[in-house]
């Protein structure tokens, strides 16, 4: 049977999946080797939940953690964005050779070379049953209120 899950691509995309962990990312990419804390001085969010991203940027094997004494560095890792970015530029190469074709089909098309007229340019039209005023109905339901027996 082929496996056509790939644990470590998947693991990488939820990972990435989430704006806080991409804004972590972001800031270890400025500066690499930033604590825990530094990282988490500029987010709204408790230093506990900003362990939990860590964790699961960990897990997908983004970042990798050194703790030294009571202080622990997070670093950029780059092998499974490096997978991600593979499989993506397979998807790439497919959809820019599609859009390739779809632009050569567009550019060999005969198109109309005279712009259209405007609907006000045509005075010699006379004007079908569609466009003819039309004289109201008179309404049908009763007015709101109790109706008078007879």
């Amino acid at each position: 049977m082929v496996k056509y899950r790939d644990e470590t691509l998947d693991r990488t995309f939820a990972a990435l999946s989430d704006p806080t962990r991409r804004a972590l990312l972001a800031r270890l990419g400025e500066q690499d080797g930033l604590t825990v804390s530094e990282l988490a001085a500029p987010f709204p969010v408790s230093l506990p939940a900003i362990m939990k991203h860590l964790d699961v940027l960990t897990d997908a094997g983004l970042i990798m953690r050194e703790k030294t004494g009571r202080t622990v560095a997070c670093r950029l890792s780059a092998q499974p964005m490096e997978q991600a970015m593979n499989w993506l530029n397979r998807y790439a190469q497919f959809w820019s050779h599609n859009f390739d074709r779809l632009a050569a089909f567009v550019e060999d098309e005969k198109w109309p070379t005279q712009p259209p007229t405007p609907p006000n340019a045509r005075q010699n039209v006379q004007a079908s049953r569609s466009r003819a005023g039309s004289a109201r109905r008179p309404k049908r339901s009763t007015p709101p209120g109790r109706k008078p027996r007879s």
